[in-house]
């Protein structure tokens, strides 16, 4: 069985550490990585991965705040939190089928379908979901867990999302209820090291948040970045391959769209095994 330790987080000796079967739970104070904004007072832009910089601007222009943050976990208490009240929920579900992670078709095939089944089950108002992008994080892969405190789509970037992948019904469901609704497990848990960090919807004011321009080659993403203020923050501890994470990104009823980020937990072993995982990405209507 893996050694986990309980109380305030912190193993009290270089021993629980070192094992590499450790778990780290309970609370614990890390750095966060909050928004900076650019000296020049500019609106922030960012160019991702593979995309071409023109020669005279940088890769981004706003940089990281890197603040404390108390962060509480929630196993044991995942029944207190919901998606209309915190715009987050956390699931114990059945395992997967066997799937092949680095394959977009066997995830498309194998595991979309067990995806939308899922938030159908799990959201009583929905009437219908459709799954619109993923992004595997494998160890050595070029996709690492973000250090960065953010949230996926701006209002009017999720409205765009509709109207791009449906274009000839979004007019019709854009007049219901819509929500994005990011389904995150871990590949290879439970998790020792970089786990998720997530913040309580309800105390993260409309202040807090920067709209980030993302410069495609072929289009303009919008996505969030955070400034710290009195935002409360959690995690799900050792989560597991049969546990999900359900992230509000937007909701256009309840306005919930919650801030997450990976985070480097000082107590995670030596020699852990590093995170995997998947985030599904799903629009949610009714």
């Amino acid at each position: 069985m893996a050694n986990t330790a309980q109380g305030d987080g912190i193993s009290s000796n270089a021993e629980t550490v070192n094992d590499s079967s450790y778990i780290p739970r309970g609370p614990v104070t890390v750095k966060l990585k909050f928004y900076a904004p650019p000296a020049d007072g500019s609106k922030p832009f960012n160019y991702p991965d593979g995309t071409p910089i023109p020669q005279d601007l940088p890769k981004r222009n706003f940089g990281d705040a890197d603040l404390p943050v108390a962060v509480t976990d929630i196993r044991g208490r995942e029944s207190l939190y919901s998606l209309d009240v915190n715009a987050f929920q956390v699931l114990r579900t059945r395992p997967s089928a066997r799937i092949d992670w680095t394959d977009n078709v066997s995830i498309m095939t194998d595991y979309y379908p067990e995806v939308e089944q899922l938030l159908l089950d799990s959201i009583p108002e929905a009437k219908r979901i459709h799954l619109f992008d993923h992004t595997v994080r494998l160890i050595g892969g070029d996709r690492p867990p973000v250090l960065r405190v953010h949230i996926d789509q701006t209002a009017a970037a999720a409205i765009e999302r509709v109207r791009t992948v449906l274009p000839s019904e979004a007019n019709d469901l854009l007049k219901d209820r819509v929500r994005i609704i990011n389904v995150w497990r871990p590949l290879n848990g439970p998790v020792q090291c970089s786990p998720l960090a997530f913040a309580d919807s309800q105390t993260v004011p409309d202040e807090a948040l920067v709209a980030v321009e993302h410069r495609y080659a072929d289009r303009l993403g919008m996505t969030i970045s955070v400034h710290h203020m009195q935002e409360q923050w959690y995690y799900w501890s050792g989560i597991d391959n049969d546990e999900r994470i359900l992230l509000e990104c937007f909701d256009s009823k309840m306005g919930g769209r919650v801030p997450h980020t990976a985070f480097v937990d000082p107590r995670s072993p030596a020699h852990g095994k590093q995170r995997e995982s998947i985030e599904v990405r799903a629009l949610v209507f009714g």
